[in-house]
C-alpha cells in the first residue's frame, strides 16, 4: 500500500471522519498510482489518518477506515453487518408489508462509493467508484453470507454510475445467483414491478417511500396530478388514499406503461385513473390557465449534475414550480422535490420562495421532506444528504 500526503491544515475532514479527500487538499502522491488502488492517508506530520480506495479526479480518496491501523481483512463483512442492523433497527428487514428498501446508503454506511439497494430476494449493487466496484464480488458474497435464508441473487448495475473513462469496459450483470430482470415488490402493502435492469437507478425511487405515503394521506377525494410520474408510485398511494381523479405524467413510454401496470396491480381505480405520455411543462401548456388540482407532486430528476449547470437548474425548477403553483386551487397542495445534490436545501427553499413571488399567491410551508431514514446521512458528510422536498399550501 502506498502513502499519500495531505497539505498543513487539511487533515480536519478527516479527523472528523469525513470520508472524502479533495485533490486540493493532497501535498504529495507517489507516481504511477492506479485508480481503485487502495492508499494510506498521512497529514503533512506524516502521521497516519486512514485509508481509502484511490481515484483520479476531483474526489481522490474515498475513505474506508480510520486511524493508524490497517484496513481490517473482513472490513465489507463487518460494514455490511452494520447496515443490516440498522434496517432492523428501522423496522424495514421484517416487515410483511415492506420488501424493498436501501440497505447500502454510501458514506452513510461507512461505504462511500457504495448503493445497495434490496427488492425482495434481489440485492442491486450499484457502485460510484472504481475501486469499490472491484470489490463487487466479495461484497456480493457478503451480503448472501448475512442474509443466506432470504436473498439469493446480486445483481451489478454500475455501468452508468461509474466515471466515464470506465462505461466502455463494465457491463451490468448479475454476480451471484439466477439472473433476475423484474421483481414485484411491497412498499407498505403496495404492490409495484420494478424493472432491474433498464429502470432509472437501481430500478425504483425507494428514497420516497414515507413522502409516498404522505401524499396518501391527504389524498381523499382530491384531485391529485402527478408529474414526472416515472413508475407511478404517488399515483399509486393517492388512488389508495382515496384521490377522487388521479392523473399521472412522464415522457417516458416505458415508465407510463408502468404506471398503468402498477395502478391495476393495487386495485380496480377505474376512471380514477388517467396516466399520459408527455412532456411535462408541453402538457401543462396544453391545459390552460385554470387553476384545477387540488394536489400536483412536482419530482423531476436531477436538472444539474455538477455545480456549473447549478443556475440553468435553479431557473428549470423555478418555471416548474410556478406553473404548478398555478394549477392548484386556493386551499391544495404542491409537493415539490429536487434530487440534484448541488442545489442545496436553503437554495432549493429560496427557489422555491421565487415561484411563489412570481405567482403572487400566499404560500405556506406545512412540511419539510427529505431521503427516508434506510438512507442516513453521515453527520459529519453533508453531501450524503441529497433528496429535498417541501409541502406548500396555495391559498
Amino acid at each position: 500500500m502506498q502513502d499519500l500526503s495531505l497539505r498543513k491544515g487539511r487533515e480536519q475532514a478527516l479527523l472528523r471522519h469525513n470520508p472524502w479527500v479533495f485533490s486540493g487538499a493532497i501535498a504529495s502522491e507517489p507516481p504511477g498510482l492506479t485508480d481503485g488502488e487502495l492508499v494510506r492517508v498521512l497529514d503533512h506530520q506524516q502521521q497516519a489518518l486512514g485509508v481509502g480506495h484511490y481515484q483520479a479526479g476531483s474526489i481522490r480518496v474515498r475513505m474506508l477506515h480510520f486511524g493508524t491501523g490497517e484496513l481490517p481483512e473482513d472490513f465489507f463483512l463487518r460494514q455490511l453487518r452494520l447496515a443490516i442492523d440498522l434496517r432492523r433497527q428501522l423496522g424495514l428487514a421484517d416487515d410483511p408489508l415492506t420488501n424493498a428498501y436501501r440497505l447500502v446508503h454510501g458514506a452513510g454506511d461507512g461505504l462511500p462509493g457504495l448503493v445497495v439497494d434490496r427488492y425482495g430476494s434481489v440485492a442491486v449493487v450499484q457502485c460510484h467508484s472504481i475501486g469499490m466496484h472491484r470489490q463487487r464480488r466479495e461484497i456480493a458474497e457478503a451480503l448472501l453470507r448475512l442474509l443466506p435464508d432470504t436473498l439469493t441473487t446480486v445483481y451489478d448495475k454500475s455501468g452508468k454510475t461509474l466515471p466515464e473513462r470506465y462505461l466502455s469496459e463494465v457491463s451490468d450483470g448479475t454476480l451471484v445467483g439466477p439472473d433476475v430482470r423484474d421483481v414485484v415488490i411491497l412498499e407498505n402493502g403496495r404492490r409495484f414491478q420494478v424493472d432491474l435492469v433498464d429502470g432509472q437507478k437501481t430500478g425504483f425511487f425507494l428514497d420516497q417511500r414515507e413522502n409516498r405515503w404522505l401524499l396518501g394521506s391527504y389524498a381523499r377525494e382530491q384531485r391529485v396530478l402527478n408529474t414526472f410520474c416515472y413508475t407511478g408510485g404517488f399515483s399509486v398511494y393517492a388512488l389508495a388514499g382515496g384521490g377522487a381523479q388521479v392523473q399521472s405524467v412522464d415522457v417516458s413510454e416505458r415508465a407510463t406503461v408502468l404506471t398503468r401496470e402498477n395502478v391495476a396491480s393495487n386495485g380496480d381505480f377505474g376512471e380514477r385513473s388517467t396516466v399520459t405520455t408527455a412532456d411535462v411543462l408541453e402538457w401543462f401548456r396544453g391545459q390552460g390557465e385554470e387553476a384545477s388540482w387540488d394536489i400536483i407532486v412536482v419530482d423531476p430528476p436531477a436538472y444539474a449534475r455538477n455545480k456549473h449547470r447549478r443556475h440553468q437548474a435553479v431557473q428549470a425548477y423555478k418555471r416548474l414550480n410556478a406553473r404548478a403553483m398555478r394549477a392548484i386551487r386556493p386551499g391544495g397542495l404542491l409537493f415539490t422535490f429536487s434530487c440534484s445534490r448541488v442545489v442545496d436545501r436553503q437554495l432549493f427553499y429560496d427557489t422555491i420562495v421565487a415561484a411563489g413571488l412570481e405567482v403572487g399567491r400566499p404560500v405556506r410551508v406545512l412540511h419539510r421532506l427529505g431521503q427516508g431514514p434506510d438512507h442516513p446521512v453521515n453527520l459529519f458528510h453533508p453531501e450524503g444528504e441529497y433528496l429535498k422536498g417541501l409541502v406548500v399550501r396555495i391559498d
